[in-house]
C-alpha cells in the first residue's frame, strides 16, 4: 500500500511540473492563459514546447502590464 501512495505522489509531482507554465500564466493573470495551456498540453512533452510555454507565461503581456500600472 505504501508503494501505491509514493507512486501517486510522484504522479502528482509530474503533473504539477508538466503544467507549471499554465499555472504560472494563470497566477499572473496572463491574457493568453488558454493558449499557453493548449501549447503546454500538446507540446509540453518536448523540452522545446515546455520551455516555449514557460517563456510565454513569464513574459508580460501588454494588457497585464497596463492593468498593473493603473
Amino acid at each position: 500500500m505504501r508503494a501505491g501512495f509514493l507512486e501517486f505522489l510522484l504522479l502528482l509531482l509530474f503533473v504539477y511540473a508538466y503544467f507549471m507554465p499554465t499555472i504560472v500564466a494563470y497566477s499572473r493573470k496572463h491574457r493568453n492563459t488558454l493558449a499557453i495551456f493548449i501549447l503546454n498540453l500538446f507540446t509540453g512533452y518536448t523540452l522545446f514546447g515546455w520551455v516555449a510555454a514557460m517563456i510565454w507565461a513569464v513574459y508580460k503581456s501588454e494588457e497585464t502590464h497596463n492593468k498593473r500600472n493603473r
